[in-house]
């Protein structure tokens, strides 16, 4: 249990910096606002969590193997960027068009997961270098994979809840415009830095 808070750390630092996961948070509040947008935050804990636990059991490393897997792993995660980068720049600006829309589903979410570059690195890296070296390895992974979310929903929920505070002060059509235009540059600089 000696490496529970280097491992908590990590969890910190690698949930709370930007990522796809975020930059998509931060739109749905904005968009959808905070409450809205929990089923998008639990999915994305929930499908991470998944993706922690297959990872710490050896799956992550057989994918990151095949060159095959890799390629499509980029494919998959900048070609889903690419659509939100489409839907974010016809996103509505007015109160009767956002209700039109919808936020992200849990399941959505969650399957988002699989096709995220960036989640796959941190399970691996995590499973690798922080895994709690307890008996059985079951134990091991439970522990691993809970700490991630107490750790991680808080600070993925912080971007959903900046996005939602910034929605009350871009009540002007001229600052969403401006706000919009930097939202998808942002997400197509990830849906760029996948393949770097």
């Amino acid at each position: 249990m000696q490496n529970l808070l280097p491992l908590a750390f990590f969890a910190f630092v690698t949930t709370i910096t930007p990522g796809p996961n975020n930059i998509m948070l931060a739109s749905s509040g904005i968009w959808f606002g905070f409450v809205r947008s929990i089923p998008h935050m639990l999915g994305i804990s929930f499908g991470f969590t998944l993706l922690l636990a297959a990872c710490a059991a050896g799956i992550g490393s057989l994918v990151m193997a095949v060159p095959s897997a890799q390629f499509l792993l980029k494919v998959a995660g900048s070609g889903y960027l690419l659509y939100l980068a489409w839907k974010l720049r016809n996103m509505p600006l007015t109160p009767a068009g956002a209700v039109a829309a919808r936020p992200m589903s849990f399941r959505g979410a969650a399957m988002f997961q699989f096709a995220n570059p960036k989640a796959w690195v941190i399970g691996i890296t995590g499973a690798s270098g922080f895994l709690p070296l307890l008996q059985p390895i079951w134990w091991a992974i439970a522990v691993y994979c809970l700490v991630f979310c107490v750790v991680g929903l808080p600070c993925i929920g912080v971007w959903a809840g900046a996005g939602a505070m910034l929605r009350r002060c871009l009540r002007h059509a001229l600052w969403r415009r401006i706000f919009s235009a930097v939202m998808v540059l942002l997400t197509l600089y990830s849906a760029w830095a996948i393949w770097r």
